[in-house]
C-alpha cells in the first residue's frame, strides 16, 4: 500500500491524471477480496494489484476508459464459467470494483495521500476513507488517532467509531464511506542478523510489517543486509531495554547465533507485552529453554506465549524456507489479531 500510495503521490505532483481502482465488495472464490487496489494511468497499469486474470484485465481497459472520460463510478463484475478458469479458481465469485478519477489538479487529495504516505513511518494504526455518497464527487481523508481526519471537510461527528481491522462499506449519518486500514501498528523486531534473519527481512516488509533488525555484531548489524528494515542497529543481548522498547503490538523472532543468547533474550522479551514471541530452535532445545525460564521466575502462562520451534510446518530446510515458514505464521497471528 506505501508504495502505491506513493505512486499516486507522485503522479499527482507531476499532474499526471490516474485511476485508483478498488475492491470494495467480493463474494465467492474471488482471486482478491475487498480492500485489493491498483494504481492505473494513461499508458496502463502503474502500480497494485486486484487479483489479476480476467477483472483485472477487464478493469485496467475501463481504467484508462475512465480517464479519457475523467469519470467515476462502481462497477459490478459476475465471473462467468470461463473467467473462472482463467482465474484458476474452483468455484465462481462477484467483484464489485469502484473506479476513482484522479485529475492531477486534484490539490485536496495530494494533501490526504501525502499526509497518507507520512503515516505509513508512524508506529500507529491508520485507516484511508472514501466518501462514495456521490461517486462522480467522490471525497478522500485519512485517520489516525493521534492526527484526527485529514481531507473529508465537514465529516460527519463520531464517523472514527465505524472504522476497524476489516474492510467497511457503510451509511453514516446518510452518507457512504468505504474505509480501509492501511497501517497496522507494531513492528516485526528481529533479534539476531544471520542467513535466515538476512531472508526473513524482506519477505515481511514485502508483506506490510514494518521490519526492525538487531544483533551485537557490527558486521551483522548491516543495513546493506537488510536494504528494505525500518532500522538496523547495534543490541546489548543482555540488555534489550537499552535499545529497544516492545509494545503489544509488536513481532518479536529471536534468532541469534546461539542457544544462550536466544534464552537471554526470550527472557526479558516475556516481561514485555509483545504479541508475538517466535524463537528458532528444535523441540528438544525448546523443554531446556523452558526450565531456564521457569527457573528466572517466568510464569507458565507466559511461557506459552512461545511459539518454537518458529513457523509453520512446511518441512522447511534453507533459509529462505524457513523465511517463508515464519512469514507464514506471522500473517496467522496478525489476521487473527484483526479478528480475521
Amino acid at each position: 500500500m506505501k508504495k502505491l500510495l506513493s505512486t499516486l503521490r507522485d503522479c499527482l505532483r507531476a499532474n499526471k491524471p490516474t485511476v485508483l481502482v478498488t475492491v470494495v465488495a467480493s463474494s465467492g472464490s474471488t482471486p482478491r477480496g475487498t480492500g485489493a487496489r491498483m494504481l492505473v494511468g494513461e499508458d496502463g497499469h502503474l502500480m497494485g494489484t486486484i487479483g489479476g486474470g480476467a477483472v483485472e484485465y477487464r478493469s485496467t481497459q475501463m481504467a484508462v476508459q475512465a480517464l479519457k472520460e475523467k469519470g467515476s463510478y462502481t462497477t459490478a463484475f459476475k465471473l462467468t464459467k470461463d473467467d473462472v478458469a482463467n482465474l484458476g479458481m474452483i468455484c465462481g465469485g462477484d467483484v464489485t470494483v469502484f473506479f476513482q478519477y484522479v485529475g492531477g489538479e486534484r490539490e485536496d487529495v495530494l494533501r490526504v495521500v501525502e499526509a497518507a504516505c507520512e503515516m505509513c513511518d508512524v508506529d500507529e494504526d491508520a485507516w484511508l476513507v472514501t466518501e462514495t455518497t456521490v461517486e462522480s464527487d467522490w471525497g478522500m481523508g485519512v485517520y489516525s488517532r493521534s492526527r484526527g481526519f485529514v481531507g473529508l471537510p465537514n465529516c460527519p461527528v463520531g464517523l472514527e467509531g465505524i472504522l476497524n481491522a476489516q474492510t467497511v462499506k457503510a451509511e453514516f449519518a446518510d452518507r457512504r464511506f468505504y474505509a480501509e486500514q492501511f497501517v497496522t501498528a507494531g513492528r516485526a523486531i528481529i533479534f539476531g542478523c544471520g542467513h535466515v534473519a538476512q531472508e526473513l527481512g524482506p519477505v515481511l516488509s514485502h508483506l506490510g510489517f514494518r521490519v526492525v533488525a538487531l544483533d551485537d555484531r557490527p558486521e551483522f548489524a548491516n543495513s546493506e543486509l537488510f536494504p528494505t528494515a525500518e532500522h538496523v542497529g547495534l543490541v546489548d543481548f543482555s540488555r534489550i531495554s537499552d535499545t529497544i522498547s516492545i509494545t503489544a503490538n509488536d513481532y518479536v523472532c529471536i534468532m541469534t547465533r546461539g542457544h544462550a543468547f536466544d534464552s537471554e533474550v526470550e527472557k526479558q522479551v516475556l516481561r514485555t507485552q509483545a504479541g508475538y514471541v517466535g524463537v528458532m530452535g528444535s523441540k528438544h532445545k525448546k523443554a531446556a529453554v523452558e526450565k531456564l525460564l521457569r527457573e528466572d521466575g517466568i510464569s507458565q502462562s507466559d511461557i506459552e506465549r512461545v511459539c518454537t520451534p518458529i513457523g509453520i510446518d512446511i518441512k522447511a530446510q534453507t533459509p529462505a524456507e524457513l523465511a517463508i515458514s515464519i512469514a507464514g505464521e506471522m500473517i496467522t497471528k496478525r489476521a487473527e489479531r484483526n479478528g480475521l
